[in-house]
């Protein structure tokens, strides 16, 4: 059975109407660019000389303010304790052997990894979606759907601790867990290797790459899937031309985006350095936590409370591509992301049972619409 068609998503959230509507009513509110909640931020990194600068939306004065290198920039608006990263250009990738990220991206493709032989690693990852699908969530073996939706690979060789949980510390390890996940491509490991290694043309091509030795076991198996994987970026940008002093490559308002990014939208907190994530895990409201569909998250690794609900942040690079967002592909689109942020994820109110309250990071803002659409226009632009 091939796997389902392309759903169109849908916003479901919750089954708690009231809490639906307060939030969208906020959503509403601060789209509209209602200031009647202040947000104190605190700042950290080096003092330089334009930290204190307000440009509003004048793009004179935002040109002149990151006309030079990034140590003279306004200061990031970032909460104490934040360990941040200025933004920067994108780091070199590692390198791989042409042969066997060739052999990885041969076994990427390839139908006969899965249980039926009808899907692949790229049926969930395909390129021109980010190396996403597209779905809201995931759709494997036998057109099941999963719980989460499927991450972007883009940077993947830069990311420390794999899956929105981070139970996979390395890629080599992490490239077998859907080969072998029921709901994904649910092979059995002895039979996939006894297909491989008996009736295909792969003990060949792995004694070539693996000098002389030509049966396909797992651990060759998972090393080339992860040096293809580590190819893989995204296509460069205008932000790039930006990031390496090229000033003009953002046109006014993808500027003033920057800017926001940088500053009100408090973006920095969670997004910053080269790949525009800090690599770490956070609780910001949308895993349901003690409501139908909960994901404990990260807690399910760890085993810690504080945990619970917590979710990789992912990079940021190509992010236009990779719609829907968050962990279950609840949010379709890049606006929807910002107006939610901007209303500060709120919460449903349950006397019955007590809902751990998101990372004190995520706070209401103050954004404008017209701010909003910087904003965007910026994110369109990585």
């Amino acid at each position: 059975m091939k796997p389902a068609a392309a759903q169109p998503y849908r916003w479901a959230m919750s089954s708690n109407l009231n809490w639906r509507r307060a939030m969208l009513a906020l959503t509403s509110m601060f789209a509209l660019g209602c200031t009647s909640i202040s947000v104190q931020a605190q700042t950290t990194g080096p003092a330089n000389p334009t930290s204190t600068m307000d440009c509003g939306a004048d793009a004179a004065c935002l040109r002149r303010a990151y006309a030079g290198p990034s140590s003279t920039w306004p200061r990031p608006t970032v909460d104490k304790g934040v360990h941040w990263q200025e933004l920067g250009p994108r780091p070199v990738l590692p390198a791989q052997g042409p042969q066997l990220a060739a052999l990885g991206e041969k076994l990427f493709h390839d139908l006969r990894l899965s249980k039926n032989q009808d899907i692949s690693c790229a049926s969930c990852h395909t390129p021109h979606l980010g190396f996403a699908d597209g779905r809201r969530l995931a759709v494997g073996h036998e057109g099941k759907a999963g719980t989460r939706h499927t991450p972007g690979l883009w940077g993947v060789a830069f990311v420390k601790n794999l899956m929105w949980d981070g139970r996979a510390g390395q890629l080599e390890t992490q490239a077998l867990l859907p080969l072998l996940h029921p709901s994904e491509m649910a092979a059995d490991l002895p039979t996939l290797l006894e297909r491989l290694n008996r009736h295909t043309d792969y003990p060949e091509r792995f004694a070539k790459v693996f000098k002389g030795q030509s049966s396909v076991t797992p651990s060759k198996l998972g090393t080339a899937l992860a040096s293809y994987q580590r190819t893989l970026e995204a296509p460069r940008s205008r932000f790039d031309d930006f990031i390496e002093g090229r000033r003009d490559a953002l046109n006014d308002q993808e500027l003033r985006g920057l800017h926001l990014f940088r500053t009100q939208a408090r973006c920095m907190n969670c997004h910053s350095g080269p790949q525009m994530t800090q690599q770490e895990f956070h609780q910001i409201g949308m895993s349901q936590l003690r409501r139908r569909g909960e994901d404990v998250g990260r807690m399910a690794v760890t085993a810690k409370a504080e945990d619970e609900g917590a979710m990789r942040t992912p990079s940021l690079r190509g992010i236009a591509r990779t719609a829907p967002y968050m962990h279950n592909g609840i949010m379709p689109s890049l606006r929807g992301v910002i107006e939610l942020y901007n209303a500060g994820i709120p919460q449903p109110r349950s006397s019955a049972t007590a809902i751990p309250p998101p990372s004190p990071l995520i706070q209401p803002l103050r954004l404008k619409i017209e701010d909003i659409q910087a904003l965007e226009a910026f994110l369109a632009v990585l």
